[in-house]
């Protein structure tokens, strides 16, 4: 397959092809899983804006080293206004409101109001796409965003408790639906990873002056274990991941390995619970389990209707 494809098998591919989309579907998530505790701890260190800016600006200096190597075409004056959608949501708002957000939430709680995100993309790619899912798409949808927000309002105490730092990160989740629904229009034109890497390009100079506002206001003097998190966080959580996770979609059948993302909150809060030291409770467990069941049920009807 060509750097510049984006086209993918069948579901009629052979079982082999299969597992091997699956594979490298599900080591994409495996880098995506370490960035809620990772972020968690660089921000114990770094400020979360330039966490959260500094980490794109690295991604798109290797974004635009891949393109200039691989001699992409450039995008069309329309695709250009699209790919600032897409990095609106995925370069700059995520980043942003999760690093700030996780300034106070524990890493296994942001996990499991992220978990929100497939469902929440697929309400997106519906409304964006034009399509008229079925009235169970949308009850599964609204019923996974009543339980992440009925589990923010219970780990804050009760409907008084409902946090910043809970909005930051409902606010991460549209940001990012946004963006990878967008994404996944514009990657059908100008080849998956490509799209990630022209986002990243272009939201550049506005990162780039974010990361030297931060750096001024606070001058960074993060731990060796920080500075590590953030290097991660810069070059396989907005880098090195999406190459693996748009692999798996490339080599397919999407709809199997896409619903391989379900699988990345629990990830997040056992990486939490491993790195971080946090107390599992039965709140998160049963939160994380709800969520994930509401968002998986919401995603394989889209799928089925889709299909």
């Amino acid at each position: 397959m060509k750097l510049h494809s984006s086209a993918t098998l069948n579901s009629l591919a052979p079982l082999s092809a299969q597992r091997t989309g699956i594979a490298w579907g599900f080591l994409g998530i495996l880098a995506f899983s370490l960035t809620v505790p990772l972020t968690r701890t660089a921000v114990e260190g770094l400020s979360p804006l330039l966490i959260g800016s500094g980490r794109a600006v690295i991604a798109a200096a290797l974004a635009a080293a891949a393109l200039s190597l691989t001699r992409q075409r450039f995008p069309s004056a329309g695709q250009w206004i699209r790919l600032a959608v897409v990095a609106g949501g995925i370069v700059v708002g995520f980043p942003l409101l999760t690093s700030f957000a996780l300034t106070t939430a524990p890493a296994s709680h942001g996990a499991v109001v992220i978990a929100l995100l497939p469902a929440a993309t697929a309400v997106t790619a519906a409304i964006r796409g034009k399509e008229r899912p079925h009235y169970s798409f949308w009850l599964m949808a609204a019923i996974g965003a009543v339980v992440a927000v009925g589990f923010a309002l219970l780990n804050g105490g009760g409907p008084k408790e409902l946090t910043s730092a809970d909005l930051l990160l409902f606010g991460a989740v549209f940001a990012a639906a946004i963006g990878y629904a967008e994404g996944g229009l514009l990657a059908r034109e100008l080849g998956a990873w490509q799209t990630v890497s022209w986002a990243l390009v272009i939201a550049s100079p506005l990162m780039l002056t974010l990361t030297i506002t931060a750096v001024v206001q606070h001058p960074p003097s993060g731990t060796p274990v920080q500075w590590a998190a953030f290097g991660y966080l810069a070059v396989v959580s907005m880098f090195l991941g999406f190459f693996a996770w748009y692999r798996g979609l490339a080599i397919g059948p999407m709809a199997q390995v896409s619903q391989v993302q379900l699988v990345q909150p629990v990830l997040s809060v056992l990486w939490a619970v491993v790195l971080l030291r946090e107390e599992l409770t039965w709140t998160t467990v049963l939160g994380c389990v709800a969520v994930i069941l509401s968002a998986g049920m919401a995603v394989r009807v889209r799928l089925k209707r889709s299909a």
